[in-house]
C-alpha cells in the first residue's frame, strides 16, 4: 500500500485554502445533509437513513461547515472491530476544489485509527476519477470490481482497500498530507473530545 503513495507531494500553489469546521453529525444537521445529498447523487439516501446512522454506535458520520456555518460536505463510515468501511463522502458541487473532501477523509481516517481500525475499504464509481485519485493519494488501492453495482446507470463499482493504517510510513505520509490539506477546526474539548492521532 505504501508504494502507491507518491514519493513527494507537490506544493499547493493556488489561493489560500479556506478553513473548515468538521464535527460529528447530529440530528439537527440531517435536513441540510439531505438537501446536499439530493444535489450530489441521483440515488440519494433518505433522511430517515441518516437518522438511523446517527444513532448507530458502529457508525461515524461527520459534517463539514464553512466559516459561515453552511454545510459544504459530509462523510460517513462504519467501524467494526479492525475494519473501517467508508460509506460516503460528498461535497457541494459548487464548493469543490476547496479540499473539503480531503479533510473529511482525513477526519474519517483519524477516527478509524483511534478506534482500532487497522484497514479500510470503500466502493467508488468506476468513472469517478477525482474521487478515485483522492483515495489513491491517501493510500487506498484498487482490489476488485463489482459489475453493474449502481442501479441508476449500471456503472461498475471499484472496491478499494488501505491495508495497514498503523504502518509508520503510512502515518508519516498522512501527517504530511494533513498539513497540506488546509486548516480543520474541531469543536471544543467539552463538546467533542478529539485529538489528532498523527499530528
Amino acid at each position: 500500500m505504501i508504494d502507491t503513495l507518491p514519493e513527494s507531494l507537490p506544493a499547493y500553489e493556488s489561493e489560500p485554502i479556506p478553513p473548515v469546521h468538521i464535527a460529528r453529525m447530529r440530528v439537527e444537521d440531517i435536513e441540510h445533509v439531505s438537501r446536499l445529498e439530493r444535489k450530489c447523487y441521483s440515488l440519494p439516501w433518505s433522511s430517515s437513513a441518516y437518522v438511523t446512522e446517527v444513532g448507530n454506535h458502529s457508525a461515524y458520520y461527520s459534517v463539514a461547515k464553512d466559516m459561515d456555518g453552511i454545510v459544504v460536505g459530509y462523510a460517513g463510515m462504519w467501524c467494526v472491530m479492525a475494519e473501517m468501511h467508508i460509506t460516503t463522502i460528498a461535497v457541494d458541487p459548487d464548493r469543490r476544489g476547496e479540499r473539503f473532501g480531503e479533510r473529511l477523509l482525513i477526519d474519517l481516517l483519524n477516527y478509524g485509527y483511534k478506534h482500532g481500525a487497522t484497514h479500510g475499504t470503500l466502493e467508488v464509481r468506476e468513472h469517478n476519477r477525482p474521487a478515485r485519485n483522492m483515495y489513491l493519494k491517501y493510500g487506498f488501492i484498487d482490489v476488485a470490481q463489482r459489475r453493474h453495482y449502481y442501479s441508476d446507470n449500471g456503472e461498475n463499482a471499484i472496491i478499494m482497500w488501505a491495508t495497514d493504517l498503523y504502518d509508520p510510513r503510512f502515518l508519516a505520509r498522512l501527517r504530511e498530507l494533513k498539513k497540506q490539506a488546509g486548516p480543520i477546526i474541531v469543536p471544543p474539548v467539552d463538546e467533542q473530545p478529539r485529538r489528532w492521532a498523527w499530528g
